[in-house]
């Protein structure tokens, strides 16, 4: 099974590159899940401003199904709008068989993909509310399936495309609470197991040219955080300050994308704002989001051994 893949992504691979690291941006073909809003919807923004054609998926369709701003067709709008191709995709991320029918369609239209994002998540109401694990809903647990288990299945059907591509990238979006407590065990084992999960997959996908990352984002500027900070503007100034465009981790990724030693980070947990140190990328505003590593902790590290 191993050797036709094997086979395909090396033809590719040759037709792709002209040169090591040599991309065309504007073809780029990628899937960000959860991209109604939040750090999908901005991901996707960046990532179609470079000209890629990026399918956008999440559930809510019609302005008004959820509290929160955003669906999916504005969002696939807005990346049209700036110059790239947004393709809108009402997909549950707990239906297996809704994200298997997301990959065909990607296939059926390219035959390929670049970029996969997995950002879909579940944010049960009481995830930030205080207390211990045993106070607040089981509910907690949906998180394992959309947030942890979601991002296994869509690259379990993005696998082909990114191989059959000869090269490609593959990001789980994660956080610093895969060390530290952060809003609880919940929460705290979806993202460590999704930081886990980007290493291991790296092994399977390295000699197909593809790269994983885990990718560790700062506060962002999302709906649900602006409305919290016009709560007490006074009290939440200094985060505020320090906080992220929903932008930015999708100006990361699309540097990732086009760096010419993206495997040698593959399979590794990256802080996004020290990454983007690295590859010269800023925010919208043009400042330099600063790394939370001090007061939060190091990213994981994990042996380099591997049993078949």
């Amino acid at each position: 099974m191993r050797h036709g893949p094997r086979s395909l992504g090396r033809r590719c691979r040759r037709g792709r590159h002209s040169r090591r690291g040599a991309r065309v941006t504007a073809g780029r073909i990628a899937v960000v899940t959860g991209a109604s809003r939040g750090a999908g919807k901005g991901i996707a923004l960046a990532l179609g401003a470079t000209g890629a054609t990026v399918y956008v998926t999440g559930r809510t369709n019609v302005e008004g199904q959820s509290p929160l701003p955003g669906t999916v067709f504005e969002t696939a709008e807005e990346i049209t709008r700036r110059g790239g191709t947004g393709v809108p995709m009402v997909v549950d991320h707990a239906d297996d068989a809704a994200v298997a029918e997301l990959f065909e369609r990607v296939a059926a239209d390219h035959g390929r993909l670049d970029i996969l994002v997995n950002n879909a998540i579940t944010l049960p109401g009481a995830l930030t509310r205080k207390g211990p694990f045993w106070s607040k809903p089981l509910a907690l647990t949906d998180l394992f399936d959309v947030g942890m288990r979601s991002n296994y299945v869509a690259t379990y059907y993005a696998a082909p495309l990114l191989v059959a591509n000869g090269s490609g990238l593959v990001v789980h979006t994660s956080s610093f609470g895969g060390t530290c407590y952060m809003h609880g065990p919940a929460y705290g084992a979806g993202k460590a197991a999704v930081d886990k999960m980007a290493h291991d997959m790296a092994v399977d996908f390295k000699e197909y040219d593809v790269a994983v990352v885990s990718l560790w984002m700062g506060l962002l500027k999302t709906e649900r955080t602006l409305a919290a900070f016009a709560v007490d503007p006074a009290m939440y100034a200094g985060m505020a300050a320090a906080a992220e465009s929903v932008e930015f981790p999708g100006r990361i990724i699309a540097a990732l994308a086009d760096d010419p030693d993206r495997m040698r980070r593959s399979g590794q947990v990256l802080i996004g704002a020290e990454v983007a140190v690295e590859l010269g990328v800023v925010d919208t505003d043009g400042h330099q989001p600063p790394s939370h590593r001090p007061f939060l902790g190091d990213p994981p590290s994990f042996s380099a051994a591997v049993v078949d």
